[in-house]
């Protein structure tokens, strides 16, 4: 599946897979060797983060293009980041994880079908902007540790998704862009479940290896995160997902 450049076949392949699986045609055995990074298709053209060009106030519909371009690029990387997380580091758990982030992968792959959608309903798609690959970063910089991986995937950089996102359903709302607003309020809802097995998985892993969970998300992301967590956070999200403050706060700049 990581190996699937075009997005609408990335999306297909991803939902058969999470099928073959329920169905009990695929094994719980991980002897393949996971691939450096995933395939690409041409376009977006991937860009420093630094080189990304201003996406302006969400008033004009160009703007909004921009940001459902953005949301659905983040959203097509998460597929290859669920199942890269399954197959890299699915040996070391139980079945039940793997039940879950094949899970999350599949719904990512329904969120990103949802954006490519709206940008086509603005007369866009998919690759008509370019983009950046910050997420993918994050992963080849946890590839070693499955602790580092939760710890910065699910549980800062999705968690970061809960903070902001209220903030871009109201921007939608106010440019009257309603069908977005919902697709994206949506998506919200789903990625509490996505922060959520994050967190469960790394209190199991943590409670295993008999350390203290909190304290080593924090050793962690300052090991491995390169950005900064800053307020305003969604305490409220953040905490039905089972992220609680004791986590985070001390790391707050």
């Amino acid at each position: 599946m990581l190996l699937t450049a075009d997005p609408h076949g990335k999306r297909v392949l991803a939902r058969a897979v999470v099928r073959a699986w329920r169905r009990g045609d695929l094994a719980h055995r991980f002897d393949v060797a996971m691939p450096d990074g995933p395939a690409r298709p041409a376009e977006p053209e991937l860009l420093p983060p630094n080189r990304m060009p201003k996406r302006g106030k969400m008033g004009s519909e160009r703007s909004r293009i921009a940001m459902l371009h953005a949301l659905a690029h983040i959203e097509f990387v998460a597929i290859d980041l669920a199942f890269d997380l399954v197959g890299r580091f699915g040996a070391e758990f139980p079945r039940a994880f793997v039940d879950d982030w094949l899970g999350v992968g599949a719904e990512e792959a329904m969120h990103f079908a949802l954006l490519d959608r709206r940008l086509r309903q603005h007369g866009s798609h998919y690759g008509a902007l370019p983009a950046h690959d910050g997420l993918w970063e994050a992963a080849e910089e946890t590839a070693h540790d499955a602790l580092a991986r939760l710890a910065v995937v699910p549980m800062v950089l999705e968690a970061r998704a809960l903070d902001i996102t209220p903030t871009t359903i109201e921007r939608f709302t106010a440019a009257r862009d309603v069908t977005s607003a919902q697709a994206l309020t949506r998506i919200m809802h789903d990625e509490i479940r996505h922060v959520a097995a994050g967190t469960s998985w790394f209190n199991w892993s943590a409670n295993r290896k008999g350390v203290n969970a909190p304290k080593h998300y924090q050793m962690l992301v300052n090991r491995h995160f390169r950005g900064a967590l800053k307020p305003p956070f969604n305490d409220s999200a953040r905490r039905q997902a089972g992220l609680t403050r004791d986590y985070y706060m001390a790391l707050a700049y």
